[in-house]
């Protein structure tokens, strides 16, 4: 019998002789829908099993004792290792953070428990299998709507519009020391798995979310009293480290860099993101989604970032979709073909400005079916302001209501 020596394990590996055989990793990002179904979900879990420990370990580990210092240095995934600088991935790298923080305090290990009855707020219960018998605290039904076909008829003529009104937008240039400022009306997937096992698609009530950004990216504020994981007076998305800005870790100095041209601002899209997400055309479209969705986009890139998304493949125009905020509109729009999830920026039918975005569900996958609106999203108000926390005039200085 022929054996192989244990000293076989110990001898070195030819790393770049691997390297040459094995196919290059590809990096595991997630479009951002699906990164804040993942937050959701988990935690949705630290709450489902919050439920199962005893008073006293329940009171160490609440979300408002847990928070503490925000935690403006958390990160997830190598692709965006400083969160303060998107203000599109940020409520998923800040509530994934805060969740992190949750489980390593101790809550119940996310490994089931003992019986026990009761929920944060006092509001539903639990069987000992862990499974929560009532749906997350302050999530309803998820909307189930029917899902209209896209197509490319009219879809040149429409961007033609939607770009031509966003080159003639009159949009406030920030100066030393002030802030851009966006607030918004959303909601989005809560994953939760009923006493029967079986999946039930809920969301966020839809709800206020505001940022202030500084030109430079280096200082910001979010405030999203409704999250858990996020103090009723904000969190700090200040990036004390700065650094180079990309596509992923945008500011509004480093936009007035980009070209304007749809060909040669469509090639860095594919150039910088390349091997992330399901795809490169579906992460093109997402890439250009983040930087419409929570930003203060200059008049001329706004426009060519609209006439580079129609060259992407699978791009359509879909007659009729609705904002967080009940506005209806026309909408361009592509599915992802890794899980069904269509995403659909939202504009005006009459002056073609960009109300939000709405992301529904084409087929039944992951336990959620055809129809079912995972995400939407609403922006009420784009503006520069002189300090964070400050607000337009005319919104007030009170915190909105949750």
């Amino acid at each position: 019998m022929i054996r192989t020596p244990r000293r076989r394990r110990e001898e070195p590996l030819d790393h770049a002789e691997l390297a040459r055989l094995l196919p290059a990793p590809g990096d595991p990002e997630l479009s951002s829908d699906r990164l804040n179904g993942l937050e959701e979900h988990l935690m949705t879990e630290i709450r489902n099993r919050t439920s199962d420990t005893s008073p006293g370990t329940a009171s160490d580990t609440s979300p408002g004792a847990s928070t503490g210092a925000p935690p403006a240095g958390a990160h997830a995934g190598d692709r965006a290792p400083r969160p303060a600088r998107r203000p599109g991935r940020r409520p998923v790298l800040v509530g994934a953070a805060a969740a992190l923080v949750l489980a390593a305090a101790g809550v119940a290990g996310l490994a089931g428990g003992s019986g026990g009855s009761g929920g944060p707020g006092g509001s539903g219960g639990s069987e000992s299998s862990g499974r929560a018998v009532a749906p997350p605290a302050g999530a309803v039904p998820a909307p189930v709507v029917q899902v209209v076909r896209g197509s490319t008829a009219g879809l040149a003529g429409a961007v033609a519009d939607i770009s031509g009104a966003a080159a003639r937008a009159e949009l406030p240039e920030p100066g030393p020391g002030q802030f851009l400022y966006v607030r918004s009306e959303v909601s989005w997937l809560v994953s939760w798995e009923g006493a029967d096992g079986k999946n039930r698609s809920y969301v966020d009530k839809i709800h206020p979310r505001e940022v202030w950004m500084s030109p430079d990216g280096d200082k910001g504020w979010l405030m999203e009293p409704y999250k858990e994981a996020i103090d009723r007076d904000g969190i700090t998305l200040d990036d004390p480290e700065g650094g180079d800005r990309t596509l992923n870790s945008p500011s509004y100095d480093y936009l007035r860099t980009l070209p304007t041209d749809p060909g040669p601002l469509l090639k860095k899209i594919y150039d910088e993101t390349g091997g992330m997400g399901n795809g490169p055309d579906q992460q093109a479209f997402s890439t250009i989604g983040d930087l419409l969705r929570e930003q203060v986009v200059p008049p001329k890139l706004a426009a060519g970032l609209y006439r580079a998304a129609a060259r992407i493949p699978g791009v359509v125009l879909v007659d009729d979709s609705v904002d967080a905020a009940g506005r209806h509109g026309v909408a361009i729009a592509r599915t992802d073909e890794a899980d069904g999830a269509r995403t659909e920026w939202i504009f005006d039918r009459e002056t073609y400005t960009y109300l939000g975005e709405r992301t529904v569900q084409t087929r039944d996958a992951e336990g959620i079916e055809a129809g079912t609106v995972r995400g939407r999203t609403a922006v009420t108000d784009r503006a520069v302001v002189d300090a964070v926390k400050q607000r337009p005039a005319g919104l007030g200085d009170a915190p909105p209501s949750a």
